[in-house]
């Protein structure tokens, strides 16, 4: 057994934790990052980039078929194997010698294996050849171990070899017939690509497809998926699931219906990665999301720091927002905390200060890569009513502005602001339509900073983009 000193010790190394470390190495510190997979986590080789390579030639396919001078260069049809091909290459094929060596040159140190708390800022590493390396941190253990795929407890789903959104992220080949269980995020996104790439996809969602979305925009890549082929049995649920000696895959809804596939992809939410981390060394139950405090510290079940305060989370474990980019961002503040408390310096967790991350809460950007894409920040319409905000929402026909029309012949989409009426500023943002991502950052920026209504009219957008979305809200809205 060999012992290590770090100032902080992070327990995993995507991208949350790599942000965390590269934090406290840029304040002055130590840090060791501990990792029992590969380096660079679900993002870099299951979640964001592969899918999103997955999505981007059929996306870049449409966009060209929409405008015929364009359309009528292009002949035959997408191909799959080139697409996933180009996927490979952005999982790195699953390698991580670019990440381990960007870690190296960060002044990063990496232990390989599955990190375990055994005592107050203590963390055992078990490497695969079962020998272990004890790392000591003088100020801070950061948890950032992200989630997994939950499997839902459906008869006979776990017997039938079901996809996760691992295997639906690196698969090699292109089911004939793709079942998903699942109307979220990941469902709509997979069934978005599989569709284009060739499967006859059938999307089975209990709770409806993209719930926490906008109606208009929910409804819009609803329709589309139908016109692309993909069958939705919305709110109806799974009764079991059994795979046959050769391979089909049949799932019995509750309704009585019985859908053949070759294979089934679960996508109903996630479950956080901490059974091995020694959370009983703490008083924590293991398997159990991490609560934590402003500064993003773990909670114990009083609801105080555990121990003086040396454990923290960031990213998806503590449940607050399951983004990668809210994570990097809690990682950032994160690391500049411990720094600063390490360093005896000021903590600044007012609301928008340098060590808060108010935007879990405020200003949460998404990018839902369906097809039409749906772009949103902060608040719907429902959600602010829940949050108690006294509001207006406006729409607009995104097909109706003169740059969207020339974006894409018969260009259909939508847009909608919701305003805090007591305030007088923007508190939500969402828009469906070919490309409205490219949207997204202007809005961020306009709820972030809480610009009020009367500002935003002398925000002027250029003629003729699709940002002149901005101008016909606000004339939806009018002068107060």
């Amino acid at each position: 057994m060999t012992e290590n000193t770090f100032d902080v010790v992070v327990i995993g190394a995507g991208p949350v934790g790599e942000n965390v470390a590269d934090r406290i190495v840029q304040g002055g510190l130590t840090a060791a990052i501990v990792e029992s997979e590969l380096v660079g986590g679900e993002c870099s080789y299951w979640a964001c980039m592969p899918t999103k390579a997955l999505l981007r030639d059929a996306a870049a396919l449409r966009a060209v078929r929409a405008l015929p001078g364009a359309r009528a260069a292009v002949t035959g049809e997408l191909d799959a194997s080139a697409v996933l091909a180009r996927r490979d290459a952005f999982a790195a094929h699953w390698h991580d010698d670019g990440q381990v060596g960007w870690l190296e040159g960060a002044g990063i140190s990496l232990f390989r294996g599955v990190g375990r708390i055994s005592a107050a800022r203590t963390v055992e590493v078990t490497g695969a050849d079962g020998a272990t390396t004890v790392l000591r941190a003088r100020h801070a253990v950061v948890v950032a171990t992200g989630t997994s795929a939950r499997l839902p407890e459906i008869p006979g789903l776990a017997d039938a070899a079901p996809w996760t959104s691992r295997e639906a992220a690196s698969a090699h080949a292109v089911p004939g017939r793709l079942a998903v269980i699942g109307g979220g995020v990941v469902g709509a996104e997979m069934a978005t690509a599989y569709a284009a790439l060739g499967a006859q996809v059938t999307v089975i969602a209990r709770d409806g497809l993209l719930p926490a979305a906008e109606p208009f925009a929910r409804d819009l890549v609803a329709e589309e998926l139908k016109a692309q082929g993909v069958a939705l049995h919305l709110f109806v649920g799974p009764q079991r699931v059994d795979r046959d000696d050769a391979g089909t895959v049949r799932v019995t809804l509750a309704d009585g219906t019985v859908l053949e596939a070759d294979e089934v992809l679960v996508a109903t939410g996630r479950t956080p990665n901490t059974a091995t981390v020694g959370l009983d060394h703490v008083g924590l139950t293991p398997g159990d999301w991490l609560r934590v405090d402003d500064s993003l510290r773990v909670l114990d079940g009083e609801g105080e720091p555990v121990g003086d305060g040396w454990l923290y989370a960031a990213g998806d474990v503590n449940r607050r927002v399951l983004l990668t980019h809210q994570g990097k961002y809690q990682a950032r503040a994160v690391g500049d905390t411990i720094v600063a408390r390490a360093t005896g310096n000021p903590v600044d967790l007012a609301p928008w200060g340098r060590h808060a991350a108010t935007a879990d809460e405020r200003a949460v950007p998404q990018v839902i890569f369906t097809d039409p894409e749906i772009a949103s920040v902060g608040h719907t319409a429902a959600s602010a009513k829940a949050a108690g905000l006294r509001i207006r929402a406006v729409e607009y026909d995104l097909g109706a502005v003169a740059g969207a029309s020339l974006h894409a012949d018969g260009y259909t989409g939508r847009a909608g602001m919701i305003v805090d009426e007591d305030r007088k500023v923007l508190v939500g943002f969402t828009a469906v339509g070919p490309d409205v991502a490219e949207l997204l950052h202007a809005a961020t920026i306009a709820v972030a900073a809480e610009v009020p209504i009367d500002r935003l009219w002398h925000a002027v957008p250029a003629y003729p983009t699709v940002s002149e979305i901005w101008l016909r809200l606000l004339e939806a809205y009018g002068r107060s």
